[in-house]
């Protein structure tokens, strides 16, 4: 049940941010709904995607572990330090600055390397298909932005080297946040081999 629901998550998930891309039918959309419907239903799909992969994966890991292989121990220390440039990338998405005018996608960038990080070092099946997915999907969303010769939204003005400070150090909050705190708690796995932070 739970190898189900994750799966019903990926597709709900990257369902509806494929079809974002497809610029054509998503005005097609806007234009029968409005914009307004139209972000709400997409906000609505993209969030129960992400509600049904984290519940999916979380029974699957109870209940239907599936192992393919088995990778060294060192490579979880590759996934934590994987993950800190990670979630700085996801964060200069949203506080940009050189960072951004340099990689001009950090947001995928970041989640390429989650995805990738996660990938090195868990060898079951589920998660080989969840990291696998996800990655694929941001290769997929870089080439389509190549492509599109549509506007897009207006553009977020871009800041400095302040900004980039300010993500790097934001992003190494939410880092440490992720592994003390959520990893340990919500996915069940010490990310850095030790309890949640306070418990």
């Amino acid at each position: 049940m739970g190898f189900f629901i994750l799966i019903l998550g990926l597709v709900l998930f990257i369902g509806a941010h494929v079809f974002v891309t497809m610029r054509a039918q998503r005005e097609a959309l806007i234009e029968r709904i409005g914009e307004g419907a139209y972000k709400a239903l997409f906000a609505i799909v993209a969030t129960a995607g992400v509600v049904l992969i984290g519940w999916g994966y979380a029974l699957y890991r109870e209940t239907e572990w599936i192992a393919v292989w088995d990778p060294p121990s060192w490579t979880r220390h590759v996934t934590v330090l994987l993950m800190w440039p990670a979630i700085i990338c996801v964060t200069a998405a949203y506080i940009p600055g050189n960072i951004k005018r340099t990689l001009k996608h950090p947001m995928i960038v970041g989640v390429k390397l989650w995805a990738a990080a996660h990938l090195i070092s868990n060898g079951d099946l589920g998660s080989i298909i969840l990291f696998g997915a996800l990655l694929g999907w941001a290769v997929y969303d870089r080439i389509s932005l190549k492509s599109r010769t549509d506007p897009g939204g207006p553009p977020i003005p871009i800041g400095g080297r302040r900004n980039d400070i300010i993500a790097i150090v934001v992003g190494t909050i939410f880092y440490l946040a992720l592994g003390l705190v959520f990893h340990p708690l919500v996915i069940g796995v010490p990310a850095f081999g030790t309890p949640a932070l306070g418990t």
